[in-house]
């Protein structure tokens, strides 16, 4: 697939969003910044709930495909993750369908699947096709946006990389993050990969470096042509001095989701 010329980039104030806005342009993307607040430093962006589906529809209008990062990143009472997670991509995939947008890419979440146990020392990774077993309300939010997105490509065409992002940050900061951590820099990798593979139909990819410490098979984000450059081992002593190895016998600890299964972060706003 050539590459796009005009890509809407949702949640363009958030934490991602604001990391992608300087590393996607130099692979020749033009950027539309979306998002419900104000974009620092972007007068131009536009300022848009996805709750507005007219304003959504204008918003996508001429743009050749989507990153979709906007909507509730922790947990919330359901009724918040219903209007902007459930009700807020369903209205994306809409305006994309009315607008002829043949490629988003969605950001998921390991929290869909945040009830898998972790892989022990000599276990397989976790497969893409793993039971999803969200670990929130949050986590459920993101197995509905991989349904919704399987149901766009089935019905209207829509080519959809669900990518089930770990944790991207610059750095990683906890002993779990050693293993589910995407530096910046893959991160934009694996999207510019989303965005150009031919083909994709609807498909699901773990979003992560290649980490040593790596719970989850990034086989078919490699399929896409990303190829991760970054490892977050060497971060790793200084967080074990810290903070000591993971401990099997604490929920928190033996799942992928982390401390989403037990005391999850909730949204502040």
């Amino acid at each position: 697939m050539p590459v796009p010329r005009t890509v809407l980039l949702t949640g363009a104030a958030g934490g991602l969003g604001t990391l992608m806005r300087d590393l996607l342009p130099p692979y020749g993307y033009g950027l539309r910044l979306l998002d419900m607040r104000p974009v620092e430093g972007a007068p131009e962006a536009l300022t848009v709930d996805l709750g507005d589906a007219a304003a959504l529809r204008e918003a996508v209008r001429g743009v050749d495909a989507i990153i979709h990062l906007a909507g509730i990143s922790l947990e919330a009472p359901f009724e918040k993750i219903l209007r902007a997670n459930i009700e807020g991509a369903y209205h994306l995939y809409e305006a994309a369908r009315q607008e002829g947008v043949k490629r988003v890419v969605f950001a998921s979440s390991n929290h869909a699947v945040g009830f898998t146990p972790y892989p022990k020392e000599g276990e397989p990774l976790i497969p893409v096709d793993t039971p999803r077993r969200p670990d929130t309300f949050y986590g459920l939010s993101k197995c509905f946006g991989e349904d919704l997105a399987q149901l766009y490509w089935d019905q209207h065409g829509i080519e959809t990389v669900s990518v089930r992002i770990g944790s991207c940050f610059p750095e990683p900061t906890t002993v779990r993050m050693l293993s589910v951590w995407m530096s910046p820099a893959d991160g934009a990798r694996l999207f510019h990969a989303a965005l150009t593979a031919p083909d994709v139909g609807h498909t699901v990819v773990y979003g992560s470096s290649a980490n040593t410490r790596l719970w989850w098979d990034l086989s078919s984000a490699r399929a896409l042509g990303y190829e991760p450059r970054d490892d977050s081992e060497p971060y790793a002593a200084k967080l074990l001095a810290e903070q000591g190895e993971l401990d099997p016998s604490e929920p928190g600890h033996a799942y992928l989701g982390g401390t989403f299964v037990t005391d999850p972060p909730i949204w502040p706003h």
